[in-house]
This record gives C-alpha cells, sequence and structure tokens, in this order.
C-alpha cells in the first residue's frame, strides 16, 4: 500500500508518506517525512537506515519489529483480555476505505484507552485514536489517502536504501543484553506489562559494563514503555521532571549514579510504578 499518514496530537501535527510492501517473508518500507525537516526512514525487515538530507548524514540501525502503527505491539502471551475490554460499535469510512470500529477500555488506569478502524477485507489498521480520561482523544493517527495493492516495488526500495551517494553514513551499534547483565532489575512488576527486548548503544571507547545507555522495553500488547538508564552527567541532566506530549509521557529521575528517563504512551502514573521499581543490583 501507499498513503499519507498525519498524526495530530493537541495543537500539532505532523503528516508523512507511507510506501509499504510484503512478499510474505520480507518486509520494506520507505516513510518521508512531510512536515518539519526533511527526512526518509527505509526499513527492510530489522534493517534500517534514516536519510538526513539537510545535512548529508545517513544513520543506520537494526530495530526489533515491536511494530510501529499501523501494525500493534505483540506480547509473548496474549494477555489483552486481561487488561481491557474490547467491543464493536459499528462500520465507518476512512480515506474512502470501509472499516470496522472497535473500542478497546482499560480495565485500569495503567493505561489508555483506544478507538481503532480497520479496513474491513484486510484488517489493516487505517486510523487509531488513543483515549484518556473521560473520553478525551490525546493522540490520533489516520491516514488521510491510502491505495491498497498499490504497484510498490521492494528492488526499488532495496536500491533507494542502498544508495548512500553523497552521504555520510553513522552507525549506531546496538547490542543485546539483558538487565541482569547491566546490574539493573524491578523490584516489583507493573501489572500487564512484559519484558520485551534489551539492548544496550555501545559508547566509543566505552568497555565498562553499564557505562553504555541501556534500553529496555515493555509492551502489554497494546502500550510500550521504555526504560533508558546511562551514568549521571550534571551538564547534560538537569532537574527530575515529567513532560506530556499528546498520549506520549515523559519521566525523568537520578538513580544513584545513573540518570533514568521512563518514555511511553501510557499515564504518568504508571510511569512512576517503573522508576520506583527500577533498582541498582551492583
Amino acid at each position: 500500500y501507499t498513503g499519507t499518514l498525519v498524526v495530530s496530537s493537541g495543537a500539532s501535527m505532523s503528516a508523512s508518506r507511507i510506501w509499504h510492501v510484503c512478499d510474505g517473508t520480507q518486509q520494506m518500507e520507505r516513510v518521508e517525512t512531510l512536515t518539519g525537516a526533511p527526512r526518509s526512514t527505509i526499513r527492510h525487515n530489522n534493517d534500517v537506515i534514516t536519510f538526513v538530507p539537510d545535512h548529508k548524514v545517513a544513520w543506520t540501525d537494526k530495530r526489533e519489529s515491536l511494530g510501529v502503527f499501523p501494525e500493534l505491539l505483540r506480547t509473548p502471551s496474549n494477555s489483552i483480555p486481561d487488561f481491557y475490554s474490547v467491543s464493536e460499535s459499528g462500520v465507518d469510512r476512512v480515506a474512502g476505505h470501509l472499516t470496522d470500529v472497535v473500542q478497546i477500555v482499560p480495565r485500569d488506569a495503567l493505561r489508555f484507552g483506544y478507538r481503532i478502524w480497520a479496513e474491513k477485507k484486510t484488517g489493516l489498521v487505517v486510523k487509531l485514536q488513543t483515549i484518556g480520561e473521560q473520553g478525551a482523544v490525546l493522540e490520533q493517527v489516520a491516514f488521510s489517502e491510502l491505495q491498497l495493492d498499490a504497484p510498490v516495488r521492494m528492488d526499488r526500495l532495496k536500491r533507494i536504501m542502498g544508495d548512500t551517494r553523497g552521504y555520510q553514513v553513522l552507525r549506531q551499534e546496538l547490542r543485546k543484553t539483558t538487565p541482569e547483565a547491566e546490574g539493573w532489575r524491578l523490584k516489583e512488576p507493573v501489572p500487564g506489562f512484559q519484558p520485551m527486548s534489551c539492548h544496550t548503544r555501545e559508547d566509543i571507547g566505552a568497555s565498562a559494563s553499564g557505562s553504555a545507555p541501556m534500553q529496555w522495553v515493555f509492551s502489554d500488547g497494546l502500550a510500550s514503555v521504555s526504560l533508558f538508564v546511562e551514568p549521571f552527567d550534571p551538564q547534560r541532566h538537569g532537574a527530575e521532571k515529567a513532560v506530556v506530549t499528546g498520549a506520549t509521557h515523559s519521566l525523568t529521575r537520578r538513580v544513584g549514579s545513573h540518570w533514568l528517563t521512563v518514555l511511553g504512551e501510557v499515564p504518568t502514573a504508571t510511569l512512576k510504578r517503573f522508576a520506583v521499581a527500577l533498582e541498582r543490583t551492583r
């Protein structure tokens, strides 16, 4: 498919053009920003490259596919019904396509609700609203234009992905690890959220265990939370604070000689549960 995806959150709005193709074993996707600074990201399965034309820089890395819109996050076991109730709420049209509308309501205050529009024939999610208290729409992601069965060619996307002429190619070295190996653990789990992945971003010259920034990702099947842990730097890290941008909440705090940033599309109270539970084991 090809389409124009619009994200609205409060007074801000952004748009991107998407080309997506899947042959059953491989997925390729190109996302080009239409608002703000020009940027183009191409993903081939877990391999990702992001071109930044203004600076003639291309960043390459590997990302595990936890799922980005219009995919939903997946957890090792389907625990969604334990923490959300699901109901159908009729049929609607989005970007000219007939869709089934589904309401997802959280069973506790640790997560937001969702309203999902799925294209009737393919099941592709074409619109998604994140719902807060009193039914307020915190964020909306929707296709304003969508062509299914579009003539998107994987070989052409591969050529674009590999053409880095004129760009400085920078590589982010990600290393799979475990929180235990890095010296961290949660004193108690946050209900519904299961660990999905953990990796470090290795800094050049960093060799001591625990010195490289670590990202620990959790999911309840719909919402995700990331814990970023790095050595505390008084020059970069200021006061502890909480920030809200639409449905995305973040919380920062100092944990001993480290700096923790908790980020996710969940209420601030949920982030606090993670922040309080994280502790150093060595």
